[in-house]
């Protein structure tokens, strides 16, 4: 079991004042027998009154208006909270019988929507180099394990040549992306194999070691393998989701499990800060800190090494 302290600061500043502000926040992290929350505060400029409810997936939702004129918009979410170590699946004997039981979920709610594809172009380049043969040999936690070590092997973690607007297709043809790119190609790789898959929002909170995703909000993806449930994989580490990390949301993809995202009145242009502090409780003083910024401006020019990746892909 390990216990972590959270603080998520998101602050939006804009070039000139704002107004009439619709937001949503998920925030809220999941409750279950995996994940216990004692503590949770959430303070927002100006404080205004946040109504929640539980959408599709289970999640909680929060949403808020902010009507006068302001030229900063803080969220700020502290945390505290204690996730229990998952045993793994068993390797199963049944292959044939797991995989065929897949098949049967194929046709029920909710399953049904975590295997919808995206479809794209270069879907049978994918399909060629995930060997969709391997299930004859292989158990779906194999299989899913096998597919999260090959994202891991053949994607490049660069941060800023991606963003969520960016496609399945795009970030196939870049072979590179961060966290959330790499969630959204396993995605599809899972649900090609007929595993029913979804994304995740979280944290990463690893303290001995560094792990790609720390210092902002983290993505990966849950596996349902039969006869066990829900398995998380995270193909920016390599690795099988543990007790390091923290559940706030799951969805189909990023558009369903987003943190924060909301619209209003005025200038286009502004800058996002996202920040994430974690403590530990055999530490409480020590924190890992980081901050990821991004800067919102019209007509951003594209960065220069998904330039070069498009020219090299013209000749």
């Amino acid at each position: 079991m390990s216990k972590f302290t959270i603080h998520h600061s998101t602050v939006y500043t804009y070039q000139t004042p704002v107004y009439d502000g619709a937001n949503q926040i998920m925030l809220f992290p999941i409750k279950d027998e995996q994940q216990e929350i004692l503590e949770h505060q959430i303070k927002i400029t100006n404080d205004p009154l946040v109504d929640t409810h539980i959408d599709y997936y289970g999640n909680i939702v929060g949403t808020f208006t902010t009507k006068e004129y302001h030229k900063e918009l803080k969220i700020d979410s502290i945390i505290v909270v204690e996730v229990q170590k998952k045993k793994l699946p068993e390797t199963s004997i049944f292959i044939e019988e797991q995989w065929n039981n897949l098949k049967h979920l194929s046709y029920q709610l909710p399953y049904i929507n975590f295997l919808k594809q995206e479809a794209f172009t270069s879907e049978n380049e994918v399909y060629e180099a995930i060997n969709p043969e391997q299930k004859k040999i292989n158990s779906p936690y194999q299989v899913a394990t096998n597919l999260n070590t090959f994202v891991y092997e053949n994607f490049k973690y660069i941060k800023g040549i991606t963003n969520i607007s960016t496609t399945i297709e795009e970030i196939w043809n870049l072979r590179a992306g961060v966290c959330q790119d790499f969630a959204h190609i396993l995605l599809f790789m899972l649900r090609h194999m007929g595993i029913p898959s979804r994304y995740v929002s979280g944290y990463i909170c690893a303290k001995k070691s560094s792990m790609r995703g720390e210092g902002a909000t983290h993505a990966w993806v849950e596996a349902y393998i039969p006869d066990y449930g829900w398995l998380g994989l995270d193909p920016t580490n390599n690795c099988i989701v543990d007790d390091y990390h923290v559940r706030l949301a799951v969805g189909r993809n990023f558009e369903d499990c987003s943190p924060v995202k909301g619209t209003y009145k005025g200038t286009a242009k502004h800058r996002l800060e996202v920040k994430v502090n974690v403590s530990y409780d055999d530490d409480p003083n020590q924190f890992k800190k980081d901050l990821e910024t991004v800067l919102e401006v019209d007509n951003t020019p594209i960065n220069s090494y998904r330039r070069f990746v498009e020219m090299q892909q013209q000749q």
